[in-house]
């Protein structure tokens, strides 16, 4: 077999898995991938459904040839398809429907097609490698790992994490971040993307999750459930809405995630930027206090609730603090509460004229007269 020898391969097998760290069988069934292919250059067409199986004892492969059985005189493609009255003389009992498998013997390739076989297994062993890798990190999605900057691109960042590489999409970083190669970053593992291409590795600092696991790596009392998170509104590099609760009576739960003279909800900060503004608000079932909490730090005077809507009324001078900055406070402030909220300006109450002294005699003296 001109530049693929089999009987060589066969008995690679076993070194190539104990250096890659892969199950003997992916390697195997990478290697009799690379036949088909190779066989598949060299005596069919790219339509073809082909398998190869190797004998690692012999170091010989047989190739089989997958078609459908069809009805006789139909119009039919040879490579996928094949007639009954065809299939039968390879299977009396074929009927149509059945899959008709022919058996060839691997005797030799073309230069071409050996050359595909090993771009094939060196593309196929590189990808199982890598889900290998990925699959080990599995149990950390959801969670944050630290890694160093390999490669900033203009769409996303490369994280090396030590026995794997991720991405950060550009969606998932922070505006006011800037990332230079040998960077060392906390993100957060978003999930693992599996692909034509193989697994990728997704991770984040954009995400309300990231939030939530910084602080739950500054608040102890969120593990002894203590205190807890019940919502998370966040706009990455500009500002985060956390509500929490306390499930101890007299257990302050915004004074345990901001911490004595800020230090804890300073630690999170340090780590997202200063840009980025955090308010730490009390939960409420009750949804007319849960929306004047999650619209601090404007001071609201009415809210009118009707389904999943909320009129909230403020004095002018809280109006823009309601609203906030191109109407970050209240966009934020729906997203957390699941409510679509309007900000709307108290209507000024009417005041009576007051009258004088001589008016009110002079009233009274009409009054007493008209008696």
């Amino acid at each position: 077999m001109e530049n693929l020898d089999l009987k060589q391969m066969s008995a690679m097998v076993d070194i190539i898995a104990e250096e890659k760290g892969l199950p003997k069988e992916t390697v195997l069934d990478v290697i009799e991938q690379a036949i088909a292919a190779a066989w598949r250059k060299d005596n069919g067409d790219r339509d073809m459904n082909v398998r190869a199986v190797l004998n690692t004892k012999t170091g010989e492969a047989d190739v089989f040839v997958s078609r459908e059985v069809i009805e006789d005189e139909l119009a039919y493609n040879p490579s996928t398809e094949i007639p009954l009255k065809e299939a039968k003389a390879i299977k009396k009992d074929a009927k149509i429907g059945d899959q008709i498998e022919e058996k060839h013997i691997v005797k030799d390739f073309g230069r071409v097609a050996a050359g595909t076989a090993k771009q094939v297994v060196i593309q196929r062993l590189r990808e199982a490698e890598n889900d290998a890798v990925l699959a080990a990190y599995e149990d950390k999605v959801g969670k944050i790992v630290t890694g160093t900057v390999s490669r900033v691109e203009s769409r996303l960042v490369r994280i090396d994490l030590g026995r794997a590489t991720g991405i950060m999409p550009r969606s998932e970083q922070i505006d006011s971040d800037h990332y230079s190669v040998g960077q060392r970053i906390k993100v957060y593992v978003k999930n693992i993307e599996r692909g034509e291409r193989g697994a990728q590795l997704i991770l984040s600092r954009a995400s309300a999750e990231f939030i939530e696991c910084l602080f739950r790596q500054e608040v102890p009392e969120l593990e002894n459930g203590t205190v807890e998170i019940r919502g998370i509104a966040r706009e990455a590099g500009r500002r985060t809405k956390i509500a929490v609760m306390s499930t101890v009576p007299g257990v302050d739960p915004v004074g345990t995630f901001v911490g004595g003279r800020g230090i804890r909800v300073s630690a999170v900060m340090n780590e997202i930027g200063e840009r980025e503004k955090i308010d730490v608000i009390n939960w409420s079932d009750n949804a007319s206090e849960y929306i004047r909490e999650a619209l601090s730090p404007a001071e609201i005077n009415k809210v009118d609730i009707d389904g999943k809507k909320a009129r909230v009324f403020v004095s002018p001078e809280q109006q823009s603090i309601a609203i906030g900055k191109q109407g970050q406070n209240v966009r934020l402030a729906s997203k957390l509460t699941g409510y679509e909220i309007d900000i709307e300006l108290n209507k000024p109450v009417a005041k009576k004229k007051k009258q004088n002294v001589e008016d009110s005699l002079l009233s009274a003296i009409e009054e007493s007269t008209e008696e």
